[in-house]
């Protein structure tokens, strides 16, 4: 039985057919409704025995049915109420593939005894159940790079087969610097975008754009698809090849094999293809006896040695390579090569320390020369040419001072308690190939300097003394530190003067001045004195001195040496207190009172 559904976007009409031929008892006018498609099943499309001004109580014996005109049964009437009502959902699209706007359902209603057929039109009107599509999910494109800006890309149109505000309204692509869209409209309506370039294109920067193109109908809500558009950049030869570097100097020992590799030039070409393809040459200005000396192989761009070489006779050749690209329109670059023939090196470089400063103090200044040294080399050319190196690391710098002498100065502020003396080898190297060297160590030690103030492991220290203390005990120790060396080290510890009730307090404590033990000088009554607070000072032994000082907080502790006394009454210390008192005292009364009082609180029980 069809639910009591509430009917909501249905409209009922009725018009005047003409009917080409007659057919007894059939009705001459045809019945509209109108429904959205996906009703639920059961939902109630309209009352026809009430539309119809059917007898509700006759309809099952007048054998009532619906007969569905070239389409499957979606729906059905109630003969108990005359309903008519859903029995499967309906999809529009499904049903009316053909129709742009419009979709019905035809169908008659058929009643017996008599006999008496009904008309009936349910227009299916279009809800938007369905998102735009892409015929395809990705849109490959080819552009070259030389494409001027403002060029027009047919893309493939999205479709929807939602009609009317339900179908594809617009169009919008990714974020991006190099497209835009442009959004047209067929003469049947549907929408369409062309890809506009709006800045020229470079391979080299970017091959493949990777852009988003979506297609949104106009529902509500709305419904979306997408498609990738991918742009691929085709290359055009607008780079020309270029080396690794404009000018290189290279350096070739004599008497070198022939077929050993003088350099491995490379050159390099953004563009692809054939447009990459490099090819290496000789340009005019490279002489003949170059040419004949070294060989360049056209494809891969070595160099290697093609005949003999020697210092005597030639020192430095000077070449011009050129790279051409295959390209249609060729494209090329050139450098400049400087092959230097160097000497055999026989020598070994020597090393001369004209003078060195040891010990230093430690807080010499910045820029001060420690050492001078020389240096020599007895051969010719790069194989004579010496450097001069320290380990690095080092609070120390080399200064050129003139020809081959050095200076070694201070660099860093020096520390001798982080580093006490340092070993300054000296390295000399020649420039030959391959390179000799010799080296020479001197020891620098740093003299300490009193730069280091003595330091308490606590900046305040509280100390607990039980009264009635023995004199002369000892309480703590009190030990600074200082990383100095010899009397900078050295420390005296030394009370810092504060009177307390006229008395001082080296007449109440003493320090060892050595080592800062802190003793008593007199025993301590918590009752009298409970707590004393002053400062001890470390102090160097430098030149000139330096000190730090610490706070020391003694604090007397209680003990239980006071017995209470008797004030009330008063009586002699071990006399008896005797009261009298009838024998007819009530139980509970009070006799005396009787206070008492000690001195310490503890004793209080």
């Amino acid at each position: 039985m069809p639910s009591d559904l509430t009917m909501h976007s249905l409209t009922r009409y009725v018009s005047l057919v003409v009917l080409l031929s007659f057919v007894p008892h059939v009705t001459g006018s045809v019945t509209h409704y109108s429904i959205p498609e996906e009703m639920k099943e059961g939902s109630v499309v309209a009352n026809l025995a009430t539309d119809l001004s059917l007898d509700v109580k006759t309809l099952n014996q007048r054998k009532m049915r619906l007969d569905l005109i070239a389409n499957k049964k979606y729906l059905d009437v109630n003969k108990e109420t005359g309903e008519l009502y859903v029995v499967e959902k309906i999809d529009r699209e499904f049903l009316c593939t053909k129709t742009l706007t419009l979709c019905y359902l035809k169908m008659e209603v058929i009643l017996e005894n008599p006999l008496r057929i009904f008309n009936i039109e349910l227009e299916i009107l279009d809800m938007n159940d369905n998102a735009p599509q892409f015929r395809r999910d990705a849109i490959h494109l080819d552009i070259a790079e030389s494409t001027p800006a403002g060029e027009r890309f047919s893309l493939s149109n999205a479709v929807d087969p939602d009609v009317g505000s339900n179908s594809v309204k617009t169009y919008h692509l990714s974020e991006n610097e190099h497209f835009t869209i442009e959004v047209q409209t067929g003469r049947d309506g549907s929408k369409f975008a062309d890809l506009i370039l709006k800045k020229a294109l470079d391979r080299e920067q970017q091959a493949v754009y990777n852009l988003i193109l979506t297609a949104v109908d106009g529902g509500t809500p709305a419904r979306s698809g997408t498609a990738r558009v991918i742009v691929h950049v085709s290359d055009t030869n607008d780079n020309a090849p270029t080396f690794d570097k404009a000018s290189y100097n290279i350096k070739v020992m004599e008497n070198s094999p022939i077929g050993s590799l003088v350099v491995h030039l490379n050159a390099t070409d953004l563009d692809e293809g054939s447009n990459s393809d490099i090819t290496y040459s000789y340009s005019l200005y490279t002489s003949e006896k170059t040419q004949e000396t070294f060989h360049l192989n056209p494809s891969t761009g070595e160099i290697t040695v093609k005949g003999m070489l020697n210092y005597e006779d030639f020192k430095i050749y000077d070449m011009e390579v050129i790279a051409t690209d295959k390209g249609a329109n060729s494209l090329s670059g050139q450098c400049t090569i400087k092959i230097i023939v160097e000497d055999m090196n026989d020598n070994h470089p020597e090393i001369s320390i004209k003078s060195f400063q040891s010990p230093v103090n430690e807080n010499i200044e910045l820029d001060t020369v420690i050492a001078v040294v020389s240096v020599s080399d007895k051969d010719s050319g790069d194989n004579g040419v010496v450097d001069l190196h320290i380990p690095d690391n080092m609070p120390f710098k080399l200064r050129e001072s003139s020809d081959n002498y050095y200076e070694l100065v201070v660099s860093e502020p020096l520390d001798r308690e982080k580093v006490p003396e340092y070993d300054v080898t000296f390295t000399v190297t020649d420039r030959g190939s391959p390179p000799l060297s010799d080296n020479e160590t001197m020891t620098l030690e740093l003299l300490d300097v009193n730069d280091n103030v003595p330091q308490f492991p606590q900046s305040f220290y509280t100390i607990r003394v039980m009264e009635n203390n023995a004199p002369g005990a000892l309480l703590s120790s009190l030990t600074a530190f200082d990383p100095d060396l010899h009397e900078n080290q050295y420390l005296v510890y030394f009370i810092l003067e504060k009177e307390i009730a006229n008395t001082s307090m080296s007449m109440l404590f003493s320090i060892n001045p050595e080592n800062g033990n802190l003793y008593a000088l007199k025993t301590f009554d918590y009752e009298i004195e409970k707590e004393f607070l002053f400062h001890i000072e470390a102090r160097d032994s430098g030149s000139p001195p330096l000190s730090s000082n610490v706070t020391v907080h003694i604090i007397i502790v209680d003990q239980n040496d006071n017995a209470p006394v008797i004030v009330s009454p008063w009586r002699a210390h071990g006399s008896v207190v005797e009261e009298k008192i009838p024998r007819s005292t009530d139980k509970g009364l009070q006799i005396h009172r009787v206070q008492f009082t000690e001195r310490h609180r503890a004793d209080r029980h």
